[in-house]
């Protein structure tokens, strides 16, 4: 059989996603590899799963530092106690006091968050103040993405107006570099480099001024090659974990596998050469255009539509497939796939054994 195929498909409802262990652990076994097994460097990113048994599965392995997104997987995470978390976002209106809920709730967790101006800032401090506790923070730099974080001219202005404000600390810099997706090595690593050192000068700069030590959190799965040689960085990735068709054509130097994949089933005949199925918006990402799903069973198969509940594939001959038929798909991006789904079919040996619910999934588990 291929490693894909499930003997009991057939008690799995279409849409699905579907889960491999033995890659995952793979996966996490190569991700420690490129930092010399030293897993003091790895800051997963969680939003990628949203799974807390895939976490454990980290945790392990040896990991125990993570980064999120949102307030339930931190909160995900403190449920089966990480020891260190970051939540790589800036902390606005209502979040400040779900974000404190999670110092009381969980307390054997560490917490920390972003900030890129003193606004924000001054009120976290302020509504930790009030609740007596302290939140570490890592300044947001932005190194290029121009999605979030401070620029580095600025950074050291914002670093001594954070001084002055009585419950944050600063424990280190932040700096994502999604926007750095060049295919060949060579090019990653020069576009990289420059962003690099602007923030590798403020680290040294600040750790001279104020004299402390700083943490610095940078890259994502793309540029996770070339940071994991910088030994004062912690590597930040996260689609590394399922890995996908997007990372794993644009990427090839990189020998993460797919570990997860959407199953769904044919529904329609067509045509002669069109067929339709069950995969549709709801049931993987949508933001890319088509193709957004490859068929490693049916290569042949190119989606030419999609709507909420169906995906229209054009195929070289209809006649060879009948309604029923199971496809094992592979999304262009699994993050927001995984998002779409309450629950995981886990799959061992070529059987469904298990369901692990993608608990983060929602913007509130309990706080």
């Amino acid at each position: 059989m291929n490693w894909y195929e499930i003997k009991n498909v057939d008690a799995i409802d279409s849409p699905a996603l579907v889960i491999y262990p033995e890659r995952i652990a793979e996966n996490i076994r190569l991700l420690k590899n490129m930092v010399g097994n030293e897993v003091a460097r790895l800051r997963p990113h969680v939003k990628s799963n949203k799974i807390a048994e895939v976490c454990q599965m980290m945790q392990d392995a040896g990991i125990t530092k993570f980064k999120c997104a949102t307030i339930a997987e931190c909160e995900m995470l403190g449920m089966i106690r990480a020891k260190d978390v970051l939540l790589s976002y800036q902390l606005v209106g209502p979040k400040i006091n779900r974000f404190i809920q999670l110092f009381i709730q969980y307390p054997s967790t560490r917490f920390s968050c972003l900030v890129d101006n003193i606004y924000a800032a001054e009120e976290i401090s302020r509504q930790f103040a009030a609740s007596q506790l302290t939140a570490e923070v890592f300044i947001d730099v932005n190194s290029g993405m121009n999605r979030t974080g401070i620029l580095p001219s600025k950074v050291l202005l914002l670093f001594e107006a954070l001084q002055l404000l009585p419950a944050i600390k600063v424990v280190g810099l932040h700096a994502y570099d999604g926007h750095i997706r060049d295919t060949d090595v060579a090019m990653r690593t020069e576009h990289i480099g420059s962003e690099y050192n602007k923030v590798v000068i403020l680290a040294k700069t600040i750790e001279t001024i104020a004299g402390i030590k700083l943490v610095m959190v940078a890259g994502g799965s793309p540029t996770l090659p070339i940071h994991a040689q910088h030994e004062n960085i912690e590597c930040s990735p996260g689609t590394f974990i399922f890995w996908d068709w997007g990372y794993k054509h644009s990427f090839p130097d990189e020998l993460f596998d797919y570990a997860a994949l959407v199953i769904t089933r044919v529904i329609s005949i067509v045509g002669e050469n069109t067929i339709t199925t069950d995969l549709g918006h709801k049931s993987v990402a949508a933001e890319n255009p088509l193709p957004r799903v490859y068929f490693l069973n049916a290569p042949e198969a190119i989606p030419i539509s999609q709507s909420e509940e169906h995906l229209v594939l054009k195929v070289i001959d209809a006649s060879s497939f009948k309604t029923g038929d199971t496809l094992y798909g592979i999304p262009v991006h699994i993050c927001p796939t995984v998002a779409l789904y309450e629950k995981a079919v886990v799959v061992e040996n070529h059987k469904a054994i298990d369901e692990w619910k993608v608990i983060a999934r929602n913007r509130k588990i309990t706080i």
